[in-house]
């Protein structure tokens, strides 16, 4: 048989991060790789005890269900959403098998092949992967620690005219950033203003380690949000468990259910019995406090990490210590090519994401990305040992061919 694939194909490429976890798997490699929660964070015997309670339900927690999904699970996220300001209620809302889900269904029901996006430099791959493979021109906004230049945005808008604009304005992915308030009521009101939707990606938001600094949604700024320019997706993966894969989109309903239409063709629902599960979860749980204890532990294992990476004394290794989220930057001196750096590294036993696929256009490939809440503080100790014996390895073998 000759396939032939469709043209989008051409545009396809595999994720660097997934198939950088296939070096970990069975094998003595420690990742610092994936976005992976910590495993001892799941409420395995609660959500044991939830699945039990969704199958008291009968035969409807294995029927079909709504595609806009299980509808109790809506009205809970919905009265959460109102104590982050988001006054929205189940009808703004379709869940999703994961925030990605939410991402790619916008994109099917807004954006068509050659128009623009604007987004973070560098920004989240898997959604770069995204618009590669729907034909949508990805256009990179310059920024700061404090998010897009609202300058360089506003010159992007005039030159590209986009139909969205991508963010991950708490905690980013990659870089762990935080946008400043001034920064996120500059995008909004230029948005708006130009007839721009914005999609808000806010998987980490909840991971916040100062306290309760008030780092509100670009949703929540918009005084309409029941006609707003933003669409706001979030997931239970980092929360709860990702095994779950349960996210949820809030925006306009327009905008909701042009993207339950979609749905419908994609999947039909996301799974009956997981969204029983979590709700029947959810509805007993106290949730608030389980955040606080991820809270808790990612603090301390990030501060673990920062003080190894200090010790290791590396010339020419920059960081910014992160406030929240899973991730953790580093800028590498000029010379080096992370992606040879990550083959030694993998030799030693470690692999780490190099930087260049999170970047829309002009990659910098003096980067890496180290992911500090999968491993425990021994692990996390021996694989920053291995990562630096890689990279001094590294650096004299550039020596060495000069």
């Amino acid at each position: 048989m000759e396939y032939s694939f469709s043209k989008s194909v051409e545009a396809l490429s595999s994720s660097a991060v997934r198939e950088i976890l296939k070096l970990t798997q069975g094998n003595q490699v420690l990742s610092l790789a994936g976005g992976l929660p910590a495993e001892d964070s799941f409420p395995i015997a609660e959500m044991r005890e939830a699945f039990n309670r969704a199958f008291e339900q009968g035969a409807k927690a294995l029927q079909y269900g709504l595609t806009d999904g299980y509808l109790p699970l809506r009205e809970w996220i919905a009265s959460r959403m109102k104590q982050k300001h988001m006054d929205v209620g189940a009808d703004n809302m379709i869940i999703t098998t994961g925030s990605q889900q939410a991402v790619d269904l916008l994109c099917r029901v807004y954006l068509d092949e050659g128009d623009v996006v604007l987004v973070e430099n560098p920004t989240y791959l898997a959604a770069v992967q995204l618009f590669q493979f729907r034909g949508i021109k990805a256009i990179p906004v310059d920024g700061d620690a404090n998010g897009m230049d609202l300058d360089d945005l506003a010159k992007k808008i005039a030159q590209y005219r986009p139909k969205m604009v991508y963010v991950i304005p708490t905690f980013a992915n990659p870089t762990g950033k935080v946008w400043s308030l001034e920064r996120r009521l500059g995008l909004l009101r230029q948005c708006k203003a130009q007839n721009i939707l914005i999609l808000e990606d806010d998987p980490y938001g909840e991971i916040q380690f100062d306290g309760e600094a008030p780092y509100r949604s670009i949703f929540s700024l918009d005084e309409h949000p029941t006609d707003s320019c933003v669409v706001y997706t979030s997931t239970f993966s980092k929360i709860v468990a990702p095994g779950l894969r349960t996210g949820w989109a809030i925006g306009d309903t327009r905008v909701i259910q042009m993207m339950v239409k979609a749905k419908q063709a994609v999947d039909l629902q996301s799974s009956t019995i997981d969204q029983y599960a979590l709700y029947e979860l959810l509805s007993r749980f106290d949730l608030e406090r389980h955040i606080e204890k991820i809270r808790e532990s990612y603090k301390a294992r990030m501060e673990w990490m920062h003080e190894l990476l200090v010790a290791q004394n590396w010339e020419g290794v920059q960081w910014e210590k992160p406030r929240g989220g899973m991730f953790l930057w580093v800028n590498l001196p000029e010379h080096v090519d992370a992606e040879k750096l990550l083959a030694r590294s993998v030799q030693e036993g470690v692999a780490f994401v190099p930087g260049k696929p999170f970047y829309a256009a002009e990659p910098q490939v003096n980067t890496m990305r180290l992911n500090y809440t999968l491993l425990n503080r021994e692990d996390t100790e021996l694989a920053i040992s291995r990562l630096g014996k890689a990279f001094h390895a590294y650096s004299e073998s550039l020596v060495t061919n000069v």
